[in-house]
């Protein structure tokens, strides 16, 4: 397979280390605990024979690589019918069934995206089990207050408890990016959101849109009732709230 070269475009770094990918199988654990698991971005299938070892009844794989696509259909009989080969941004999802484990080494120039698709149909996707880039895998999983913390943080733990599992040094890729990577976890919460999530979503993203200043400025023009803004949470800075509090914050902007 040496002769497939890699595509740079499409963020291509292949995961060869076979205790990695042990590992990250094993964090995946047990697929028959779901009706459906999406593995996004195979390649060349390291990860793919570890999770095929189960026999699961609906894996599906995405890939949009043509030359992969073929190589999967070819070394993987059971996968035929089950390769989606598409961009995982623009595939029809409606195959899903609840639950879903979506898994998989992500293409790291659109990992972020993957996480907001993956939040559009948290009704259906129960976990997710996944590498990112490093820096943007301690972004989802940020605490209040760190620097890390920010719209991607706030958005995915309102709906997901969200684990950081380990590093993944570059040397266990193939081409080495040059970048230190991590892997994580999602956990479907089980409590809803309890506010219009629509205005939460605006509210989320216009507080960091200018992270450095306080509630009462990065908030003024969504607030209709101008009283309002006396309230002590305006005082804070984004960075400084909780997922409860902008859910708190949403309920008293539009209650």
């Amino acid at each position: 397979m040496q002769h497939l070269y890699l595509k740079k475009s499409l963020g291509q770094h292949f995961l060869k280390d076979e205790n990695i990918l042990q590992k990250i199988a094993e964090a995946i654990g047990d697929m028959r605990a779901f009706a459906t698991v999406v593995e996004i971005g195979p390649g060349m299938g390291a990860l793919t024979k570890h999770l095929l070892a189960q026999k699961p009844e609906n894996f599906y794989v995405v890939e949009l690589d043509d030359r992969w696509a073929a190589h999967l259909a070819q070394t993987f009989p059971q996968l035929r019918g089950k390769i989606i080969h598409r961009d995982f941004l623009q595939t029809d999802l409606g195959f899903l069934q609840h639950p879903t484990h979506v898994v998989g080494n992500f293409p790291y120039n659109i990992s972020s995206q993957i996480v907001f698709r993956i939040i559009d149909y948290k009704e259906t996707v129960t976990q997710m089990t996944g590498m990112f880039q490093k820096e943007v895998a301690q972004r989802i999983a940020a605490n209040p207050g760190t620097k890390d913390y920010g719209v991607l943080s706030v958005l995915t733990q309102a709906y997901y408890s969200c684990r950081y599992l380990f590093d993944v040094p570059p040397g266990c890729f193939n081409p080495s990016p040059k970048v230190m990577s991590g892997v994580i976890q999602l956990q479907r919460k089980a409590e809803k959101l309890n506010c219009n999530e629509t205005a939460f979503k605006r509210i989320v993203k216009a507080a960091f849109n200018q992270r450095r200043k306080t509630m009462r400025n990065s908030l003024r023009e969504l607030v209709t009732d101008k009283a309002l803004l006396t309230n002590e949470v305006f005082n804070l800075r984004p960075e400084q709230l909780s997922v409860k509090q902008f859910e708190e914050l949403t309920n008293l902007i539009n209650p």
